[in-house]
């Protein structure tokens, strides 16, 4: 997985990046948790990226501002976004002709990947895991543009179950997407004991989209 820097809003970020196998490969960008506790090396970040490198994406993950060797400081989502929208345009200089984008975030990085599903008309599907409902605003899905997976924790110490499950329905009143929810049992936030079970049902999802 070869070590990226390229220029986002406040400087230089630091990334990983796998090229896609074959031409018109599809492309995943990958998104951190909260910068103040977590990096593109979480494991579950790093799950995500290793599943998506599998199935033949080109696959980026990178460090938000201020986080390892990234430039700026925390900018409370609102620079965070631009993070990621820069980074897709990275990508997308090298995979102008891919087939689909897809976008998965954990915690944190799930509320900015949401945002950014909403400003790019090309991510046709995400995967939020752990999307942090009853910490941040998420009425900006009106109407969510793309199908997706929202995953959650049963014993989530930081996420409302409640929260989650309000949002979830939310958006399955939506029309023209569907939007799949799965609750791991006994999972807290960070799925410490529970990243097994997280990746078959992430990987039993995007069977289903991606007919693979």
């Amino acid at each position: 997985m070869p070590d990226v820097i390229f220029t986002g809003p406040e400087g230089r970020l630091e990334g990983r990046y796998q090229p896609g196998p074959r031409p018109r490969a599809p492309v995943a960008i990958l998104l951190q948790d909260h910068p103040s506790v977590g990096t593109m090396n979480h494991p579950i970040v790093i799950a995500l990226y290793n599943t998506f490198v599998r199935r033949g994406f080109a696959t980026l993950r990178f460090n938000f501002r201020g986080v390892g060797r990234s430039q700026g400081v925390f900018d409370n989502g609102i620079g965070e976004l631009s993070d990621a929208a820069s980074a897709l345009d990275w990508m997308q200089q090298f995979n102008h002709e891919a087939s689909q984008t897809w976008v998965g975030g954990f915690s944190f990085g799930a509320w900015i990947g949401m945002q950014l599903l909403m400003r790019r008309p090309e991510i046709k599907g995400f995967i939020s895991i752990a999307p942090p409902a009853n910490m941040y605003d998420f009425t900006f899905l009106a109407p969510c543009p793309s199908s997706g997976i929202i995953i959650d924790g049963e014993n989530d110490e930081v996420v409302t179950g409640i929260s989650v499950q309000k949002l979830v329905d939310k958006l399955k009143t939506q029309r023209h997407i569907t939007i799949d929810h799965e609750t791991i049992p006994g999972a807290n936030h960070f799925f410490e004991n529970e990243m097994a079970d997280l990746m078959k049902v992430v990987d039993a999802y995007l069977d289903k989209r991606l007919n693979v």
